[in-house]
């Protein structure tokens, strides 16, 4: 996942994407632990996915209180 699609998503829909990407890799580590998966670079890759959505909600927070 870009960068540049996660700024178009809602504050609402980041949530729901961080949720959903924690959940993920709860399952990816699982299947890890147990030997079922198959390639091991999806848990970085949805490490990474889960540390840009949370960068792209930092600097939300930081321009909105910077603005009040």
């Amino acid at each position: 996942m870009k960068a540049k699609d996660l700024k178009e998503l809602t504050n609402d829909e980041l949530d729901a994407k961080l949720k959903a990407l924690k959940s993920e890799l709860f399952n990816l580590r699982f299947s890890h632990a147990t030997g079922q998966l198959a390639n091991p670079m999806q848990i970085n890759n949805t490490k990474k996915d889960i540390a840009r959505v949370l960068t792209i909600m930092k600097q939300r927070q930081s321009q909105n209180s910077s603005n009040n």
